[in-house]
């Protein structure tokens, strides 16, 4: 019996979480509706320096609003990541369209180069849009994800092309709260770059509400498009008037009074983080055919999730047979995404040099980071790599 356990990644409370949530108790303000709400979006949108903040139910469904926003319709093809959380794709398919699969750069990332290639090589313009070479398909939209953190490189000759071409960028932000674009010498956070941001505040997310999401932007109209969109539509509150299809999309004031303690908190845990990856990366590049997967240059991360990448050739164990033994030893950990091309509701959609996608998902998997592992499980976690590397003398 496995008397040991280091989990993945669990949320940490700082304490005013239990002091606001009360606060909402004793005030009877429990739901929809609440001053803990414009709070968490005021502190927010201060945070990621976006003029308007929305708070909703769950990451999943600020990205079914966000692309919703974009104007698509329905048998539209949107352009998508290879690796990512399948919500992501999901939200193509909630709002009745079709993803085209990118492959993935060596960050994990969207390979924004694949994407140049795909939309100068494989797509026309006519009539002020993006259609599909292959379907004659319109593409008006793509979405990029900043990976466990990684802000992709929407460098600004990318940006240029998309604004060429009419298609407009929904930055999945769930991962990367506390994660910069460098340019220039100036930073800009994540989900500030593209027509929309969304972010998750799900339980293992680095701040979390336990379950609750964020739309961002710096347009008035769809930022009140968006709150219109996650109240049901409601045209009259009266009479109930709805004009428009809408959704029940809308955060708690529980949620939100633990997110407002958890924005408190956020240089804390991203100083945490960074410590953390740190000890990871220091310590595991002196084990032959393991190494923590690197951030890209152009960027400063949150360093949310460790990704240890594994060459089975050089360290003698494969990603099933690790992943077995850290079990085994009471050490949580989980495999990098199956590229969501691989996944059955999704195999017969176009693809394009997704080829890395699987060769990393073969290496990858997230070791522990919450924010109060210590060091000691941290030694743990290493030494345990250490003793199941394949040239590990006993003596």
């Amino acid at each position: 019996m496995i008397k040991k356990h280091i989990p993945l990644s669990i949320p940490y409370l700082f304490g005013n979480e239990k002091k606001y949530i009360n606060d909402c108790i004793k005030s009877n303000w429990i739901a929809t509706s609440g001053k803990y709400i414009s709070l968490f979006e005021k502190n927010f949108s201060k945070l990621v320096k976006s003029k308007y903040a929305i708070a909703c139910i769950n990451g999943t469904s600020a990205l079914h609003v966000g692309l919703n926003l974009m104007k698509v319709k329905k048998s539209d093809e949107i352009l998508v990541p290879s690796i990512t959380f399948v919500a992501t794709i999901n939200s193509v398919f909630y709002n009745y369209c079709t993803p085209i699969f990118i492959g993935c750069d060596k960050h994990l990332n969207i390979d924004i180069d694949n994407l140049t290639q795909f939309i100068k090589k494989k797509t026309f313009f006519k009539n002020g849009h993006t259609y599909n070479k292959i379907t004659k398909k319109r593409i008006p939209a793509l979405i990029v994800v900043h990976v466990f953190g990684n802000p992709v490189n929407l460098n600004s000759s990318f940006i240029k092309l998309c604004k060429s071409r009419n298609i407009k960028i929904l930055e999945d932000a769930a991962e990367s709260i506390g994660s910069y674009f460098l340019h220039k010498n100036k930073k800009k956070h994540t989900g500030t770059i593209g027509s929309l941001g969304c972010f998750s505040f799900n339980a293992n997310k680095l701040v979390t509400t336990g379950g609750g999401g964020m739309i961002i932007t710096n347009d008035k109209k769809l930022a009140q498009k968006a709150r219109y969109l996650i109240s049901q539509a409601k045209d009259d509150p009266d009479y109930f008037i709805h004009n428009e299809v809408g959704y029940n999309y809308r955060i708690t004031n529980i949620h939100s009074a633990i997110g407002v303690a958890q924005l408190e908190k956020v240089n804390h845990i991203l100083k945490k983080k960074k410590s953390i990856m740190m000890f990871y990366k220091e310590n595991i590049k002196k084990i032959p055919g393991l190494k923590i997967l690197d951030a890209p240059e152009h960027c400063i991360p949150n360093y949310w999730m460790n990704v240890l990448m594994i060459d089975s050739k050089k360290y003698g164990k494969s990603k099933k047979e690790l992943m077995k033994i850290l079990k085994n030893k009471g050490i949580e950990t989980r495999s990098i995404w199956l590229p969501n091309h691989l996944q059955n509701p999704f195999k017969k959609f176009q693809r394009f040099k997704v080829n890395l996608s699987y060769e990393l998902f073969s290496k990858g998997i997230c070791l522990p980071c919450s924010y109060d592992i210590s060091k000691n499980d941290q030694k743990y976690i290493l030494n345990t790599l250490k003793r199941s590397y394949k040239k590990y003398d006993k003596k």
